[in-house]
């Protein structure tokens, strides 16, 4: 006999268990690999380089990414020793019966060997496929434009499933070779079962119920492995998915509030152009090139400006001079808690910025701000991007920076130094901006008129009539002055970080589905070593559906426990990790309940499916 013919024909054998088998392989191998290319692509994985997003933002993801894709690990590794071990100590049984027929250990065990090592490949190999493959579906919905990713996570997540395969596959067999041949075909050994020490008389009521329970209590060791791996999966549904609607509300509404829906830009047509690469920049590296900001030409007379506000459709018009300047970190001191001692904090790195003036007291929109925001008291107060937070105010400790806080040093430009009031979060220029009052920034500059005014319309306005009316006012006196709408640039920016989000919810699916394929795997044991039950149940009269009832409560006993448990972690873990202020509506509670009440339901349909097949089978086939 060839040991590679009696593998492969044993595994066609079992079609059925061996497809579920390499199928939780493949999907754990998939997913782990996506998450990996997908958050390298979003500038949060391993070396990478990205300018999507601001660096606050990107770092909030890679906080979750990391957190879920551990999950994820986690989960897959559970998942892949659950289901080869399950596997494998159902060869329990033909090892002893093999034995018996004269063949040496060795040769035994090298038959399974290369069944597990077969396996193993198979589904391992065909999770990289199909990682990269959604990892190029994903890229050209998301990002529109494909850039070959980091191959060498291919083989780095293949090596490491493949050990995982062989270490825990190799379990079940190195303990059947040390069995006997009766030992080894013993059902007791074959099913893994807890043999009970009395037997009860079961009355009619109980019935159902009883053989069910039973089923569980015998099989301790598997429902116990089958439990525990069902609470890790839920623990990560419920994290990625209640965490990640909750994150996916709250930064959208950062981004959308900083430009209210009411308002309207007016601007010299070239700021215009140069305005939204800016705001673009959040969906990805735009090149801006060298623009003179300062040019006298986009300067905006204050007639203009009285003329505006003396229109009965504009709620409020608000002045800012928009200015490109080399910034510099300004560090300050601070006394050691607990002590006199007074230690240095920051710098003196430096960088650039887009900077704005505004006035605090006519401010249209709002920003998601650690800190505070300015207002009319701050005449040398700055508000600075999280970009700039990110890239110029943090820890640096071979370079003796062992202590940074932005909210305690200052920002210098212009040879003037502001202090730090407040940190926001701002897709324009990707998040490297800073805010000034504007007559502060107009007396240093030497430049008095804004070049670029935010127009909050009324909300009984009629928005097209309202911007034909603007248009022919400024045009009055700068026909180069133009209205412009910059809705569709900021719908660009939150659908981009929307669909972000959803993806990054939808990644532990494929985890679902592998916990969802063991669930069934697990059904098919506990139906298989109780067939000889339901033959029985059915020969003196019961109906077929009494073998649906019954595997449907232990289905239901295992997902239920599984799902408290999960679902307590998962709401504890997922409140520690926030950030903080969420937007928590009550349609968010219940697009979260439903989400996660789907989940069950599916992988409870899909775990009587085995129960299905059984009863349908005549009662001579259950008891062959």
């Amino acid at each position: 006999m060839v040991r590679a013919n009696f593998a492969a024909n044993d595994l066609l054998r079992r079609r059925l268990q061996t497809s579920l088998t390499i199928a939780t392989l493949m999907l754990s191998v998939a997913s782990t690999l996506f998450l990996l290319l997908f958050s390298n692509r979003l500038g949060v994985g391993i070396a990478s380089t990205s300018g999507t997003f601001t660096l606050g933002l990107t770092a909030l993801l890679g906080q979750f990414i990391l957190f879920v894709g551990v999950l994820i690990f986690v989960v897959g590794a559970v998942l892949t020793s659950f289901v080869v071990f399950l596997m494998m100590t159902q060869r329990t049984r033909d090892f002893g019966l093999i034995k018996a027929a004269g063949c040496p250990n060795s040769l035994v065990a090298g038959y399974f060997m290369t069944e597990l090592l077969t396996v193993a490949f198979v589904g391992c190999a065909l999770g990289i496929i199909l990682g990269f493959l959604g990892d190029l579906a994903v890229t050209k919905i998301v990002f529109s434009t494909y850039q070959m990713p980091t191959l060498w996570f291919g083989p780095l997540v293949f090596a490491t499933f493949f050990v995982l395969a062989i270490f825990f596959g190799l379990q079940p067999l190195l303990k059947a070779s040390k069995m006997s041949a009766i030992q080894a075909s013993s059902p007791v050994d074959y099913y893994g079962l807890t043999m009970e020490n009395t037997h009860k008389v079961l009355s009619k009521s109980r019935l159902t119920w009883s053989v069910a329970s039973r089923s569980l209590i015998r099989r301790q060791s598997a429902t116990f492995r089958i439990v525990i791996l069902l609470s890790i999966v839920f623990i990560l549904l419920t994290i990625s998915v209640a965490g990640g609607i909750i994150a996916k509300n709250t930064t959208e509404s950062w981004i959308e509030n900083t430009l209210d829906s009411k308002t309207v830009v007016v601007a010299h047509s070239g700021l215009e152009n140069q305005y939204r690469l800016l705001l673009s920049k959040f969906i990805g590296d735009k090149n801006t090139g060298d623009f003179n900001y300062s040019d006298p030409n986009f300067a905006i007379p204050s007639v203009v400006i009285s003329r505006l506000n003396a229109m009965p459709d504009i709620e409020m018009v608000d002045s800012r001079l928009v200015l490109y300047q080399n910034v510099s970190e300004v560090g300050n001191f601070t006394v050691v808690s607990g002590t006199s001692n007074m230690i240095f904090v920051g710098n003196s790195r430096k960088g650039q910025s887009l900077v704005i003036g505004v006035d605090p007291q006519k401010l249209v929109g709002s920003w998601s701000v650690k800190g505070r925001f300015l207002n009319q008291m701050d005449t040398l107060g700055a508000v600075i991007g999280d970009s700039i937070s990110q890239s110029m105010y943090y820890t640096h400790p071979s370079k003796n920076i062992v202590l940074s806080d932005p909210l305690s040093e200052g920002i210098r430009f212009q040879n003037s130094t502001f202090d730090i009031v407040g940190i926001c979060i701002d897709p324009i220029n990707n998040g490297f901006v800073t805010y000034v009052p504007l007559n502060t920034l107009e007396n240093i500059t030497g430049i008095f008129s804004p070049n670029i005014l935010f127009i909050e319309l009324t909300d009984m306005t009629n928005r097209n009539i309202a911007i034909v009316n603007i248009r022919n006012i400024v045009q009055e006196f700068n026909p180069n002055l133009d209205v412009f709408d910059l809705s569709s640039t900021v719908q660009q920016n939150t659908q981009l970080l929307s669909t972000t989000w959803q993806t990054i919810m939808f990644l532990p699916l494929l985890t679902l589905a592998s916990a969802a394929i063991c669930l069934v795997s697990y059904m098919m044991l506990i139906i298989d070593e109780q067939k000889q039950e339901f033959a029985i149940l059915r020969a003196v009269g019961a109906r077929q559906r009494i073998i649906m009832y019954i595997s449907g409560i232990q289905s239901a006993l295992v997902l239920c426990s599984s799902f408290g448990i999960g679902i307590s972690f998962g709401v504890i873990t997922t409140t520690l990790i926030l950030m903080p202020n969420p937007i928590v509506t009550g349609l968010t509670l219940m697009e979260i309940i439903v989400w996660l009440a789907s989940a069950l339901a599916v992988m409870f349909i899909l775990s009587i499916y085995p129960a299905f097949r059984m009863a349908k089978a005549p009662v001579l086939k259950i008891m062959s």
